[in-house]
């Protein structure tokens, strides 16, 4: 597991910057962008085979994993104004 852990963070930062090249390229409803980050995740995971020993499937699990993590990520650094649901202020 350590392996597609380390693998993870290394690809974090790459997909975590090919969804923000997307999402000012292309206008994405904010619902979507975890979805599409994940997709993002698992192409980079597979297609990243000269740089690791990895299996597909191992790949496929690092790069979901950072997908997931890099929009957590995102999303933790963005403030937000407004009201919540119930409408509390944040």
């Amino acid at each position: 597991m350590e392996p597609v852990l380390l693998f993870a963070t290394v690809i974090s930062p790459i997909i975590l910057a090919l969804v923000e090249l997307l999402k000012r390229s292309v206008s994405l409803p904010k619902n979507i962008v975890p979805l599409v980050s994940l997709i993002i995740g698992l192409i980079v995971g597979a297609a990243s085979y000269p740089f690791t020993e990895l299996e597909l499937i191992l790949r496929l699990w690092a790069g979901a994993l950072a997908a997931l993590a890099a929009t957590g990520l995102f999303e933790l650094g963005n403030e937000r104004a407004g009201r919540t649901k119930e409408g509390h202020h944040d």
